[in-house]
């Protein structure tokens, strides 16, 4: 790929993007009513502070399931691969589910899969 293609690249996906976003601008419907200004569009006043602080361990458990969710997401390739590529995608596989419990088991110790 040479230095032109790949600068045509880029301005036809700026033009494509900031054309999308004109575009939705223009045509979307608008409405101003005070009640969408509000912290909460359903206009019900919040009871109590609205800045609290969350508990990490849900940050943690969240990070955590997403990092098992990506790992399916790599799966699926593997699968396709696997009978082709033979005994070697069977064994990186089993490093990785190793190393992927591993993790797990890192996490499950220091206490980021309790839900208090």
């Amino acid at each position: 790929m040479n230095g032109e293609t790949l600068i045509l690249f880029f301005v036809v996906a700026i033009v494509l993007v900031g054309g999308g976003i004109v575009f939705a601008s223009l045509v979307a419907p608008k409405s101003f009513n005070l009640q969408k200004f509000e912290p909460y569009e359903c206009g019900i006043p919040t009871e109590g502070p609205t800045w609290i602080q969350f508990h990490v361990g849900y940050y943690l458990f969240a990070i955590i399931y997403l990092i098992f969710d990506v790992e399916t997401v790599f799966l699926f390739p593997w699968a396709v691969v696997m009978k082709t590529v033979g005994l070697r995608a069977f064994i990186e596989i089993i490093i990785f589910f190793f190393i992927l419990g591993l993790g797990l088991l890192y996490a499950w110790k220091k206490g980021a899969l309790k839900w208090v």
